[in-house]
């Protein structure tokens, strides 16, 4: 069983909130494209105890301080000492800032490093519009470190204002209420809600708006928004669905920002702001279950968030869960159904991946001296989805629903963990219906302490994909050629699992009816492709090779990314390939994308063989 961290201490941070803690943050932030540094300052807003003489401890990455002052309110402030600690791999520099008695206001400039490493910088020619630069951040799990001095754990929330300026012509825009604009160039936001530091999102670009709905829209450069608006058009219907069944929505808009292909995830939750990737945009609606993903976080994750980076099941368990009920109510039981299975499928191959790692199985998972980026796996996904889904189907949704929108009434923009909903559900659901005790309650130990899929984990079926099984087995078995299976009228989710369900072993031959039959290289659903480039490097299809070169070298997912690395590293020719393309694609990663792949292709060792000719 994981030991629990002692009550106010986070082991990714260096914030002790106990001494003195941090409640409103005011930003001054200059963007500088030039030099790729912000620079300015931060005004923290601090409660201490009575007659309290702690100093205040920050985190930090990689910041250059350059002063700190302190005060109390309506007093002006003063410099005052500070000191920067070494540099830890995982956690950055702790910022000591001296208090004097009484102090509860602490001011530090500061700039960033041009590396930092929640911040993307990106030239033109890496944008959609090819003609301005563009910025975005992205702070979780521990990055907001690398951009602003704060106090960097999930369980520290706080409330903030910002000033963001932004060269000429460019647009600001923050994951926050927009105050009306002071000047040309300056755009000024609140949060009025408190929220953890790692949802801190700033970007700054060429960006255009197009609403929506009367509480929805989408941000991102001129060129994309036709095809954003079309594909997010059911973006408000997502949210009226939600409400009734899990409570309000507390964030005033629910806008997205699309953002240049190198993001390194397909969305962030950002409050009021979601920031998403371009490849979602399939033309055909079919992957906009992310959206509905990130939306489903403004109650897990945003509302009631995990307290330490092991508790992270509570954000995206509960979030995986209702996004697969959002889409129920406005695409349909079949669609949801279909992505229920596509998850369970994933969430076993991720533990097959896992098997020799039994500790990373877990719901609530150990994470003592390893980055929290660790952590994001199917396991946090879809084995706490399955967790939820057992819970709804042990006690009906007529009990289950008015539990978990109790649960996000009551810890509210609070932050919690795996002890607090166990208590929770023990008190709220499993002994308010002693008619379902017993053998037909789940294990809860069982499911969150112990490795692996429990067996009674809910094992979800699609009629849709009962056809696409057997044209899978008749392509195999040889009894029907490609073009000749009923596949008219195939969503993306059936697609999926069609590749899936294909043999371990396939001769290119085959591969290239399959090609020729479906257009798979051709195909521009970034989820269809991803797969059969899998297939490809796996089976040796020369065909695709081009293909997987550009794919590999135009976008940063890594949900795209890490999968083909990897089938490319198992033979030695495949890694030396993946060496020369990782040396062109890696100038267009993010930092988080890059810390996952160097591991894989053995970067920077391989440096010097990815750029030779």
């Amino acid at each position: 069983m994981v030991k629990a961290s002692p009550a106010g201490h986070d082991i990714h941070s260096y914030a002790r909130p106990d001494q003195a803690r941090v409640r409103h943050m005011t930003l001054d932030w200059d963007v500088d494209f030039d030099r790729r540094v912000l620079s300015g300052s931060v005004l923290l807003h601090v409660e201490r105890p009575a007659g309290g003489k702690d100093p205040l401890r920050l985190d930090t990455r990689d910041l250059r301080i350059t002063g700190a002052e302190v005060g109390s309110e309506g007093a002006p402030l003063a410099e005052t000492t500070w000191r920067l600690g070494g540099r830890d791999p995982i956690l950055g520099s702790e910022l000591t800032v001296d208090l004097p008695e009484g102090a509860d206001r602490v001011r530090v400039a500061y700039e960033t490093s041009p590396d930092a490493s929640g911040l993307q910088w990106l030239e033109p020619s890496q944008t959609a519009g090819g003609a301005r630069p563009f910025l975005y951040s992205q702070a979780q799990a521990i990055h907001a470190r690398s951009f602003v001095p704060c106090q960097d754990s999930p369980a520290i929330r706080v409330t903030f204002d910002a000033a963001l300026r932004v060269p000429g012509g460019l647009r600001g825009v923050m994951a926050a209420r927009q105050n009306k604009e002071a000047a040309p160039g300056l755009f000024s936001y609140t949060m009025p809600h408190p929220i953890p530091t790692y949802l801190i999102a700033l970007a700054a670009g060429d960006l255009s708006f197009g609403s929506v709905g009367p509480r929805t829209g989408v941000w991102t450069e001129p060129p994309v928004l036709p095809r954003a608006r079309s594909e997010f058009a059911d973006m408000e219907a997502m949210l009226t669905a939600t409400e009734p069944r899990f409570g309000p929505y507390r964030w005033e808009r629910y806008d997205v920002l699309v953002l240049p292909p190198s993001f390194p995830f397909g969305g962030m939750e950002n409050p009021m702001l979601t920031f998403a990737t371009p490849t979602i945009l399939a033309g055909d609606k079919s992957l906009v279950a992310l959206i509905a993903h990130e939306l489903a976080h403004s109650w897990s994750g945003n509302l009631v968030t995990n307290a330490t980076w092991s508790d992270f099941w509570l954000n995206e368990g509960f979030t995986t869960y209702l996004e697969r009920r959002i889409m129920e109510e406005v695409f349909g039981r079949e669609r949801a159904e279909m992505e229920w299975a596509l998850g369970r499928r994933e969430l076993e191959k991720e533990l097959e991946g896992l098997a020799d790692k039994p500790g990373d199985q877990v719901l609530h998972i150990d994470l003592s001296g390893r980055d929290p980026d660790d952590g994001v796996t199917s396991v946090a996904y879809d084995k706490g989805a399955l967790f939820l889904r057992r819970l709804e189907e042990t006690f009906g949704r007529e009990a289950f629903d008015p539990f978990l929108k109790a649960w996000f009434d009551e810890h509210a923009f609070t932050s919690v963990r795996t002890a607090d909903f166990l208590a929770f559900l023990q008190e709220r659901l499993v002994s308010r219906h002693p008619a379902v005790a017993g053998a037909a309650v789940p294990d809860v130990e069982t499911w969150v302490r112990a490795p692996g899929l429990p067996a009674d984990a809910p094992l979800p079926r699609a009629g849709a994909f009962e056809q696409v099984d057997a044209a899978a087995r008749a392509w195999a078995g040889g009894r029907t050629a490609a073009r000749d299976l009923p596949t008219a009228g195939w969503v993306t989710h059936q697609w999926l699992r069609f590749l899936d369900a294909l043999p371990a072993a396939i001769e290119p031959a085959r591969m290239k009816e399959l090609d020729d039959a479906f257009g798979f290289t051709r195909t521009g659903n970034a989820e269809i492709l991803d797969q059969w480039l899998i297939l490809a490097v796996r089976h040796g299809y020369k065909p695709a090779d081009a293909r997987l070169e550009e794919f590999l070298t135009s976008q940063g997912r890594r949900k795209y990314l890490k999968p083909l690395y990897e089938e490319l590293v198992k033979s030695e020719e495949g890694r030396k390939r993946a060496l020369a393309i990782y040396a062109r694609g890696r100038p267009l990663y993010h930092s988080i994308s890059r810390a996952t792949i160097d591991k894989i292709v053995g970067w920077p060792e391989g440096q010097a063989a990815a750029a030779a000719p």
